[in-house]
């Protein structure tokens, strides 16, 4: 199928926002309409990145953001449910030529990429360039997304609020009047929590010195120095395009951590106290929020989607500020998909509570792109 005769916008237009009310099963009525197999689609490839093995990588590995077998098993099961041959299309340096041996209509695509600062940008841009469809962000936003702080000047421009930061490039810049402490460090091109961890929220100029040197010593340059908001943190779901379902909003708890740990989503809190089998609870949803800072939350979250140029599914993180108003601290155009509830998975809990069950799920994420695409009614 040529890409060229697929009639695709560059940008999506948004008719109206739907919010999902919490706790209803607003998509089981349309689930067999809905869900019918597309004529001329019979194979649908399905990229995706697998972690080497089952131990918990370090802090500073890209394979944080790969996906464990356990969902990368339950999509393919998903996609055959809709009665179609599914071809797994693992990501590695070979990916461009298997994908020409393979006979696939389509492409449902969870890959991370392998390296880079766009690694997340690789696999939609060599489709576009094959000339197959695919679900999920395009190539600019895949890239764009990837970068906290591309993405933040973007915010910016569309007066989306976001905490103030500075970008420093080598580990001698010097911090500038405006920005005051504590300060959050990161890795501007990472996710998945990589390289924030328990020291990354900083309170002095030697703190600050300390962490951007092991930042810039594991993730290479350029490092993301944010002013520190105390408020509570939540992250939001957005699924579909034409319109796009603003799901429950889930907030962050941190009840997990032990006493004197940073409220922040850091390696520690997902990734060694926010494990199967330790009966942590680190999420509400929906979010014990008042309606007015719920309306709020969502404009924004939809203004973010919209300004992004996100289709298809999104997840982003906002947290408050002193004063209570939302800031976007980043935008995943690629959030984790594990349908083990003890994971803590953010979106497919949030479809959860939305009523969508990990299987509609997956559909209503391909029905979007196949809609994008003029595959579908």
């Amino acid at each position: 199928m040529s890409f060229d005769a697929l009639q695709s916008p560059s940008r999506t237009t948004y008719s109206k926002t739907v919010h999902v009310p919490h706790s209803t099963s607003i998509f089981t009525s349309k689930t067999e309409s809905v869900f019918q197999k597309p004529l001329g689609i019979n194979c649908i490839g399905f990229a995706y990145n697998a972690r080497p093995d089952v131990s918990t990588p370090l802090s500073n590995s890209v394979a944080l953001e790969y996906d464990e077998a356990e969902t990368i098993e339950a999509i393919q099961s998903a996609l055959n449910s809709w009665g179609f041959e599914v071809e797994l299309l693992p990501v590695n340096c070979d990916f461009i030529e298997a994908l020409k041996t393979r006979s696939v209509d389509f492409v449902f695509n969870i890959a991370e990429g392998i390296r880079g600062e766009s690694r997340e940008s690789h696999i939609p841009a060599i489709l576009e360039m094959l000339g197959i469809p695919y679900t999920g962000s395009g190539v600019l936003t895949q890239a764009l997304t990837l970068s906290k702080s591309r993405t933040k000047e973007i915010l910016g421009f569309y007066h989306i609020p976001t905490p103030r930061y500075q970008v420093f490039r080598a580990p001698s810049d010097l911090l500038g009047p405006l920005m005051k402490f504590p300060l959050i460090i990161k890795p501007d091109a990472q996710g998945s929590s990589a390289g924030i961890t328990n020291r990354s929220v900083v309170h002095s100029l030697d703190e600050l010195r300390a962490q951007t040197h092991w930042v810039f010593q594991e993730f290479g340059a350029p490092v993301l120095v944010e002013e520190f908001l105390p408020g509570k943190e939540f992250t939001v779901g957005i699924l579909g395009n034409d319109p796009p379902l603003v799901l429950p909003i889930i907030e962050v708890n941190f009840n997990h951590l032990p006493p004197g740990y940073a409220k922040i989503d850091s390696y520690e809190s997902k990734w060694t106290y926010d494990v199967p089998g330790q009966g942590a609870t680190p999420l509400t949803c929906p979010a014990n929020i008042s309606e007015k800072l719920r309306q709020e939350i969502e404009r924004i979250a939809l203004k973010t989607y919209k300004a992004l140029d996100c289709v298809d599914l999104c997840r982003m993180d906002i947290r408050l500020s002193k004063r209570g108003v939302p800031n976007v601290l980043e935008i995943n155009a690629l959030p984790g998909l594990n349908p083990n509830p003890e994971f803590h998975s953010r979106f497919p809990y949030a479809c959860e509570v939305a009523g969508l069950s990990y299987s509609q799920m997956i559909k209503m994420i391909l029905y979007s792109a196949l809609k994008r695409y003029n595959l579908v009614q």
